[in-house]
């Protein structure tokens, strides 16, 4: 049995007496249970292929401090460290010194023996960090209960059903329309959200007055803020469950995405309708209590491309398809978000399937629809 946990700032402070996180560490605590006949180790570069050794760390903090002072201190982090083998039938625990995460972190344990290994990749929430307020709700698997969902398992009837939905999210009283609803993620805490963060997305903050002020700060220093908030759209009469975004150069670009936890299930996997758009930039407008928005890049349906392109290097991306969203909107007729930026779009829904168990690029199988790819399998969206 394996288990892990990932330490806030001040956690990791309290347990090691200085301040890891503003040296950008972050210790994540690893358990094992080896119930097995052998002995087991852990790699250290599979929780973090630049993982910090305890000895390093203990340099870094001890200065210019006595000789003494810097054994004591190496000495107190090599007792909190995790200590090879796991032996027959014991239980081991300590800490990997990775690189510093917000929001959540995915924790991937490799353990190796004589002729064996044993994996497990397990998604964590850092505790202490603002979320996008239902993220909370997320991660503690809070979600549509089995028999509240209808479960689909004809492939017909859940394209069917995902062609009902509404074509864009719109405004908190739902008379405007914004954005397409451009995509579908079918899978949670056990094989799509891993995979989403493995692929560097990370969770957005709730917008109080500290994620303003980094805002702020980011944008005057032309900075990435890698959690960034983002506004609220609004699907099935409340606003995103979950927000997720990758970050560039600076604030001012960025993916993001908003997923909504749908009334339905696939093969028993919880199913998100999301929204997801490229931002390529900042400008003024009457339509944001901010009175700034991010720009979005016109050409919606290259994000959904970019996303699904993205996945399939996830290892747990096991099937794409595409069904209709909502009208075309070609490109000599772009129509509008909320914020009155342009968007053009094929109107397609790109549907990715995700599944714990790890799959190659040529494992990847796509619906047998025709939309977006004529029967071909090709990636909707994609080569424009």
């Amino acid at each position: 049995m394996i288990s892990a946990a990932t330490l806030s700032a001040d956690e990791s402070q309290a347990i090691y007496g200085v301040a890891l996180a503003e040296h950008g560490i972050q210790p994540v605590w690893i358990e094992v249970k080896n119930g097995e006949d052998r002995g087991y180790f852990l790699l250290s570069p599979g929780v973090d292929p630049r993982f910090f050794p305890p000895s390093e760390v203990a340099e870094t903090f001890a200065g210019a401090q006595s000789q003494n002072a810097l054994a004591a201190l190496d000495l107190h982090f090599s007792e909190l460290a995790f200590h090879n083998p796991v032996a027959p039938g014991q239980t081991t625990s300590g800490f990997v010194l990775t690189h510093l995460d917000e929001g959540v972190k995915f924790v991937q344990v490799d353990l190796v023996a004589s002729r064996r290994a044993r994996t497990a990749s397990l998604f964590t929430v850092v505790p202490g960090f603002q979320a996008d307020y239902k993220t909370s709700r997320v991660f503690s698997q809070d979600l549509h209960a089995h028999g509240s969902a209808e479960n689909y398992t004809d492939d017909e009837a859940f394209r069917t059903a995902l062609e009902a939905l509404p074509c864009c999210a719109t405004n908190a009283s739902g008379t405007e329309n914004g954005d397409p609803l451009n995509l579908v993620i079918v899978g949670g805490l056990d094989d799509a959200f891993p995979a989403l963060v493995r692929r560097g997305w990370a969770p957005t903050e709730e917008k109080w007055s500290g994620a303003i002020m980094k805002m702020v700060g980011s944008f005057l220093a032309g900075k990435p803020y890698l959690n960034a908030p983002v506004s609220d759209l609004y699907l099935f009469g409340r606003p995103q469950d979950l927000a997720l975004q990758t970050s560039r150069e600076t604030i001012h670009e960025r993916n993001h995405l908003r997923l909504w936890l749908s009334p339905m299930r696939y093969h028993d996997k919880p199913v998100w309708i999301g929204q997801i758009s490229r931002d390529i930039g900042i400008r003024i407008t009457t339509r944001s209590p901010t009175f700034t928005t991010h720009k979005i890049d016109p050409d919606v349906d290259e994000a959904r491309a970019a996303l699904t392109e993205d996945m399939a290097y996830s290892q747990n991306l096991v099937k794409i398809g595409a069904v209709k969203g909502s009208a075309a909107a070609p490109q000599s007729a772009p129509k509008d978000n909320l914020t009155g930026d342009p968007y053009y779009s094929d109107g397609l829904r790109v549907v990715l399937v995700f599944d714990q168990h790890p799959t190659s690029l040529a494992g990847i199988a796509f619906f047998e629809w025709s939309e977006g790819n004529d029967g071909q399998g090709a990636i909707p969206g994609a080569g424009r």
